[in-house]
């Protein structure tokens, strides 16, 4: 029943004709929470940085983003008039005046019982990355009081007329596969993932926050690091070659999600949440890779070795000592631009854009409302 209920959303959703039409909003700034999908700098300035070629297409060089360039939260501020997104735990270079980015690679909506050297997720997880925002708040307020950084760092009044931006879950998932749990061990935990997923909106609507915009998971089906580990194993494939088990597992989390954002309209009625259909949107650049000038949209632009140019011990930018010399083993592709798939785990730019290109009119948001006018209640 879920699962029919969830494909009936998507029709929903898809509609040409239910997008609404709202006033602007205005954001003066956004501040974002998640993993890689978002992360600008965090995780390269708390632990290590992305080596190249990672940001080689529009930063032409490493800029804290585990893409060739540009994620979907850098078009989303550009889309708003506003600047790219400084790293919240990025102390060189930063400014905040118009919001910060906490996300990191890696990170979980739960805190994980492994550490990043044995289980290679992030400590920031979703419940330390709102502490962060909460402390950033009072102490960006305090200087300001006090006439310093007046230019680095956000108004009072920004916080409540921000864009809060959420894009995490993903690796709650995986992190059950690399535990070994069946996928119905993995469901049983969603609903955990989901209560402190609402847990940490509802203190950000305590401290102020106003207008959230919510991504829900990827088809986990359709990603070359799960193709590559679990394809020999599971036959169970749709007709475009993506795990069907595996994209069942990112529905029900996304059934789930959808329901707590309804409670949520109900339990803080002056917030506007849009739940953003994210699922949908990468599901249709993968499926339809051929039809928009894509290329295999499982076989990774750079990496190395496999059936999928992918292997989880030589990552992109992996170099390896040869007659004495050490060299870049894992390479980028020709042209980045006609690739879906960056390193394996991540989109390259020119998929990000075209997946921002279809929600920013909201044709996949519930309410179908367009970024900039995601301050619009639906209640």
């Amino acid at each position: 029943m879920e699962f029919k209920v969830y494909s009936l959303l998507l029709i929903f959703l898809l509609l040409p004709n239910s997008v609404l039409s709202s006033n602007k909003c205005n954001f003066p700034a956004i501040f974002n929470f998640g993993d890689s999908n978002s992360d600008t700098g965090g995780f390269s300035a708390a632990f290590r940085q992305a080596p190249p070629p990672y940001g080689e297409t529009f930063f032409h060089a490493p800029a804290g983003r585990y893409s060739d360039g540009r994620l979907i939260i850098d078009f989303i501020a550009e889309s708003l008039g506003l600047p790219y997104l400084s790293a919240f735990l990025d102390s060189v270079g930063s400014n905040f005046s118009h919001g910060a980015n906490f996300a990191t690679y890696a990170s979980t909506i739960r805190p994980q019982n492994l550490s990043l050297s044995s289980g290679g997720y992030s400590p920031i997880s979703l419940d330390v990355q709102q502490v962060e925002y909460s402390g950033f708040l009072t102490r960006s307020q305090a200087v300001r009081e006090k006439g310093l950084s007046l230019d680095s760092l956000p108004e009072k009044d920004y916080f409540s007329r921000a864009l809060h931006t959420f894009d995490i879950g993903q690796n709650d998932l995986t992190a059950g596969l690399d535990l070994n749990l069946t996928l119905e061990e993995i469901k049983a935990q969603v609903p955990d993932m989901i209560g402190q997923y609402s847990c940490v909106i509802k203190e950000i609507y305590r401290l102020g926050g106003r207008a959230f915009w919510i991504h829900n998971t990827a088809p986990l089906g359709c990603f070359t690091y799960v193709l590559d580990a679990l394809a020999a194993t599971t036959p169970e494939v749709d007709r475009y070659g993506c795990l069907i088990p595996y994209n069942e597992v990112s529905q029900y989390f996304n059934v789930k999600l959808y329901e707590a954002v309804v409670l949520l309209r109900e339990e803080i009625p002056l917030a506007a949440i849009t739940y953003v259909d994210m699922y949908s949107a990468k599901y249709a650049i993968i499926s339809q890779a051929e039809e928009l000038g894509f290329e295999d949209p499982f076989r990774a632009c750079c990496g190395y070795g496999g059936d999928y140019n992918y292997s989880r011990f030589t990552r992109c930018g992996s170099k390896a000592v040869v007659n004495g010399t050490e060299v870049v083993v894992a390479k980028s592709c020709k042209d980045p631009s006609a690739w879906i798939s960056w390193d394996g785990l991540h989109f390259t730019e020119a998929a990000s854009k075209w997946i921002f290109d279809q929600i920013v009119d909201g044709s996949f948001s519930d309410p179908p409302v367009s970024l900039e006018s995601a301050c619009t209640r639906s209640n």
